[in-house]
């Protein structure tokens, strides 16, 4: 698994009781769940400092302030994430949904070029490829996909950990694969990126929607592209994405951003006014921390649940736990005060920096 920590601000903290010695005060004054919420991998707790950030940015236009401390916020965001996975703020494209960006690397491809793509991916990864009609999108399980890149596959497009069951991709295999037959690389890391150390370096376009393990609000997502580009054509420019973008309010763009905002879409300024504050958190508490914390707990479950005679799919190393056959509990749950998700017949229960191991217990006690 690739479990390589990037920035600066993400170093890791030794163990899980470091992480209860040193965090767990700051965590319990930025989140109070009025529930035992296991479902990160829907949509990601905001944390305090989002929701007043969110409050300020709202009252700014509310009382017709000028909006600049908003556009500021984009920018700061975009230096986080950047931080976050370890590529300069230049090759970082700021959007509301990995769908957009999944299109412009479809578009970017010639007729006929050969896609692959993993079983049952999320729909955001798999379906600009496909509506194209004139691509060639080879399907292969997930754990046969390094394997399957073959002379002529111009792309590999994939999940870093799968939303239906929380599986990780074998990215280092991956990336040697690609390397040798001189195939691209496109991972969304929506469902990782968090909890999941990874260098944007390594792969030719990464994506992530914010509202899940970054704890953003939703509307705002991010791209990573090669320093040249990759020969991606910034379809969804507008104004925004001008060099000068204040200056390019009509007619053509005369010239586009020499950095990857070139492919910016116009902001939802009040999301990216929330996340500039969950990135903040994320970053102050570190990625190797939060993985340390979540994967504890996805383990303590898992061994929980193989106690009740029941058997997690596989996916060691994961922040998401998914249990054939559990997935009609989670009506009854959700009553109880458990929030978890119901995929595909599989009850999928999901760890964050914000949960405990009496949410873990609480939800074995509750599948008794």
């Amino acid at each position: 698994m690739d479990y390589d920590i990037q920035g600066p601000h993400s170093g890791p903290m030794e163990t899980s009781e470091t992480f209860t010695n040193l965090v767990r005060n700051l965590v319990r004054a930025e989140f109070a769940p009025r529930t035992t919420y296991l479902n990160t991998a829907s949509s990601g707790l905001l944390p305090a400092r989002a929701v007043t950030a969110v409050q300020e940015a709202v009252t700014l236009r509310a009382q017709g302030l000028p909006l600049d401390p908003l556009w500021t916020d984009v920018e700061t965001c975009r230096a986080s994430y950047a931080r976050l996975t370890g590529v300069p703020a230049t090759r970082v494209a700021a959007g509301a949904s990995v769908a957009a960006h999944t299109g412009l690397i479809a578009a970017s491809l010639p007729s006929g070029a050969e896609v692959l793509t993993a079983d049952d991916d999320f729909t955001s990864v798999l379906n600009p490829f496909h509506v194209r009609g004139d691509l060639k999108v080879r399907t292969v399980p997930l754990d046969r996909l390094a394997e399957s890149i073959r002379p002529g596959t111009a792309l590999v497009a994939v999940s870093a950990a799968q939303s239906a069951d929380g599986r990780v991709a074998d990215l280092p295999a991956l990336r040697e694969a690609a390397r040798t037959h001189g195939t691209r690389t496109y991972v969304d890391f929506s469902q990782a990126a968090g909890w999941l150390p990874f260098r944007a370096d390594d792969y030719d376009f990464t994506a992530s929607v914010t509202f899940k393990w970054l704890l953003g609000p939703h509307g705002s997502a991010f791209l990573t592209v090669p320093e040249d580009f990759g020969d991606v054509v910034p379809l969804l420019a507008g104004w925004i994405a001008a060099e000068h973008p204040w200056d390019s309010c009509y007619g053509p763009v005369v010239e586009l951003a020499r950095s990857a905002r070139r492919f910016d879409t116009t902001p939802a300024l009040f999301s990216y006014a929330g996340l500039r504050a969950s990135l903040q958190l994320v970053e102050e508490i570190g990625v190797s921390t939060i993985h340390a914390h979540d994967l504890a707990l996805a383990d303590r479950f898992r061994t929980g649940v193989g106690a009740l005679d029941h058997h997690a799919l596989p996916a060691d190393g994961s922040a998401i736990v998914s249990v054939p056959g559990l997935g009609v509990r989670q009506p009854e749950l959700a009553a109880a005060g458990i929030q978890v998700s119901d995929r595909s017949g599989n009850l999928r229960a999901s760890f964050h920096l914000h949960n405990t191991e009496e949410d873990v217990d609480r939800l074995l006690e509750a599948l008794r």
